[in-house]
This record gives structure tokens, C-alpha cells and sequence, in this order.
């Protein structure tokens, strides 16, 4: 069983109008997300342990193991990057009431939330990630990790909402200005519709 690439749940465009270009995700979906899943293919076609084995499966396995530091950067890569797709939308900004309430209720207001989660992505040294998790204390969490690391690898709860904070997320429409793509993402194009989903869920 080989992986692949996730299409887009949106055209390539979609978004082009709340600050995220075509170029942009044709750059970052099609060729750095492809990159990894290609990546990854090739190790597990010479790793038998590893085949037959699904993402979760392998990212779990590779996880602090030195001998497969290389196949948990790209599963890990690839998983977090399919799920920040599921996190965009053309829609997005849009926040449910119910996760409007669970937010208050665990971050003391939404705005209290927006500026935690914009605190964490902006700190984030280098290359990463910010997630809005579900905690095993059954409360909204945020948290930030680096490269191909997430909660899934670390069990440190459920995932909600994620935002690529790599400068190839948004070298080309915000010029390098982090701060700037954060505040589109959580104004314009978070999927608070998908987060609210994924909550009900966990």
C-alpha cells in the first residue's frame, strides 16, 4: 500500500481571495506536501516492517526512534500537513456557537483563545506547527511543535485545528511577515466549521 497525496478540499484558487494565492498552495500543496509523501513511499518500499502499516501506525512507530528519524519526518509531514487542509476554507472565520462557547468556557473568551493561539505560532522557533487540541483533561488546549512533530506522535490529546507555520505557508502573499498570516488565518480562513466537527467528535 502506497500513500498519496490528499486532494485539496477547495479549488486551488479558492482562497485567493482571503489572502491566500493560488501560487501559494500550488507551491505548498503540490510540491512540498507531494515531496514528502514521495519521500515516505520510498523508505516504507524498503522497509518491510513498515509495510502494511497505516500513517498513524508508522508515525506512532518512528516516533523518538533514531534508526527511523527520516520516516517520521515525512509521515509525519504528511499527516500534519492533510489535516491543515481540512483547517482552510473559503468560508472560513466563521465560528459555530458551540465552539464559540467550549472556547470561552476554556480560554476565558474567544478573543482570549485567538491570542493564545496567536502567541504559540508566532513563537514557534523555525519551521512548525500550531494546534488547537482537545486535552485528555477533556478541555480545548493550545500547543506548538516542531517540524514533523503533533499530538498524534506525542498522545498529547486530540487534534482540532492546525496551522502550518513554515515560512513556505506564507512566503508569497505575506512576505515573510508571520504575524500578518496568523491574523488572516484565524480572521479569514480557519475551518472553525471542521474544528466544531472534529470537537463533537472527540
Amino acid at each position: 500500500m502506497s500513500f498519496a497525496l490528499p486532494s485539496l478540499p477547495f479549488s486551488a484558487n479558492a482562497l485567493a481571495g482571503r489572502g491566500m494565492c493560488q501560487e501559494t498552495l500550488e507551491l505548498h500543496h503540490g510540491k512540498h506536501h507531494q515531496a514528502y509523501v514521495t519521500a515516505l513511499n520510498g523508505l516504507v518500499e524498503k522497509n518491510p516492517s513498515l509495510q502494511g502499516k497505516s500513517l498513524e501506525e508508522i508515525i506512532k512507530l518512528s516516533h523518538n526512534n533514531s534508526e527511523l528519524t527520516a520516516v517520521f519526518n515525512n509521515a509525519g509531514q504528511h499527516w500534519n500537513h492533510s489535516r491543515f487542509w481540512e483547517s482552510l476554507s473559503p468560508q472560513g472565520g466563521r465560528m459555530p456557537g458551540a465552539l464559540e462557547k467550549r472556547l470561552a468556557a476554556d480560554f476565558g473568551s474567544v478573543d482570549k483563545f485567538k491570542e493564545t493561539f496567536k502567541t504559540a505560532a508566532a513563537t514557534q522557533f523555525g519551521s512548525g506547527w500550531a494546534w488547537l487540541i482537545l486535552g485528555h483533561d477533556g478541555k480545548l488546549k493550545v500547543t506548538k511543535t516542531a517540524n514533523a512533530g503533533s499530538p498524534l506522535a506525542t498522545g498529547e490529546g486530540k487534534l482540532i485545528m492546525v496551522l502550518d507555520v513554515w515560512e513556505h505557508a506564507y512566503y508569497v502573499d505575506f512576505r515573510n511577515r508571520r504575524a500578518d498570516f496568523i491574523d488572516n488565518f484565524l480572521a479569514k480562513v480557519a475551518n472553525y466549521d471542521d474544528a466544531a466537527e472534529k470537537l463533537q467528535k472527540a
